[in-house]
């Protein structure tokens, strides 16, 4: 039986705000894995990004996955990139239930069009960065979820209680 809940997806899926929900109806602790990363390093993601390049943030947030996943009645909101860490992945399946939030390019692009924290964002063909990670990313989500939900045009609390009703039917 698991007694996590770990979310994965793209960036600006709304996992943060879903996790977020989802905890209080679980009354399990609400952790974001990047939000954990800023407060172990005191540095933000850009920051760690500058300094380290992807490659440095990555491994720091494979032993951020890691630790997290130890505990137990949290719901995990992952970093967009966390699976493409076969150790996290591995880590993920094992010690939670995984669920794989989908939106469409269109709607991620929509929300992610003026951000500024987003390192993989600083480009100035964002549509093409969102089809190229999700090219590169879904079938890894897809692989390490025990379900998939749809986030389009639905409101975060419709989305928890969808994964909150699918998850009472697992555990």
């Amino acid at each position: 039986m698991s007694e996590n809940i770990f979310l994965v997806g793209p960036m600006g899926v709304g996992k943060t705000t879903i996790g977020s929900h989802l905890a209080r109806k679980l009354k399990y602790d609400f952790v974001d894995s990047d939000t954990e990363i800023e407060k172990r390093t005191g540095a933000s993601i850009s920051l760690i990004f500058d300094i380290e390049g992807e490659e440095g943030f990555r491994k720091r947030e494979a032993e951020m996955i890691k630790k997290l996943t130890q505990r137990r009645h949290i719901v995990l909101s992952t970093g967009g990139g966390s699976v493409l860490d076969e150790k996290s992945r591995q880590n993920l399946r094992s010690k939670g239930y995984v669920v794989y939030l989908k939106a469409s390019v269109d709607i991620l692009f929509e929300r992610l069009k003026k951000s500024r924290n987003r390192p993989l964002m600083e480009t100035e063909d964002k549509q093409k960065v969102i089809e190229d990670l999700l090219a590169e990313r879904e079938p890894l989500y897809l692989a390490v979820a025990d379900i998939t939900t749809a986030t389009d045009g639905r409101s975060a609390q419709d989305v928890a209680r969808e994964i909150f009703n699918q998850y009472e039917r697992y555990v």
